[in-house]
């Protein structure tokens, strides 16, 4: 399935797309035939945290393994995703982009249940821009966001 050109035609429309993607009710089925489509077929999804004993771990997941391991909970229980702050570096067809993201199981959720930085690199092939990878680190109590990812 190709890309949509809306999707892919700017840093922001993909970073929309993204989010897009993962967001939704519970019981709605997510399009991930949309979400391989904002990743190079290599693309990757790191996901890093701290472990109950104190040390930081990783989990590198491609995206057919993101979507097989994180896409039951997501339709399950409902799971929307929001930029909050947004950082972004270029330099020609390489970007780096620090996206803060708030977490909610329903859109009516005051208040977030988690908060965090997605650290995305993206490629521009001259046509359309590819997500290249998508890395990221919760917030917890010892790990504050701080201020300068979280102003507009």
């Amino acid at each position: 399935m190709p890309a949509q050109e809306k999707d892919v035609k700017s840093i922001d429309a993909i970073l929309s797309a993204l989010y897009d993607v993962i967001s939704g009710p519970a019981g709605q089925q997510r399009n991930w035939d949309r979400m391989r489509t904002l990743f190079l077929p290599e693309g990757k999804l790191v996901a890093t945290g701290i472990r109950p004993d104190g040390t930081t771990g990783k989990r590198v997941m491609s995206v057919e393994d993101y979507i097989g391991s994180s896409g039951p909970f997501l339709e399950k229980n409902g799971f929307f995703e929001a930029e909050v702050s947004r950082k972004t570096d270029q330099f020609g067809a390489v970007a780096h982009v620090f996206s803060t993201y708030e977490s909610r199981k329903t859109l009516a959720d005051e208040k977030p249940f988690m908060r965090g930085i997605n650290s995305i690199q993206l490629w521009h092939d001259g046509k359309r821009w590819w997500i290249l990878s998508v890395f990221w680190q919760p917030e917890t109590p010892q790990l504050p966001i701080p201020e300068q990812y979280l102003k507009k």
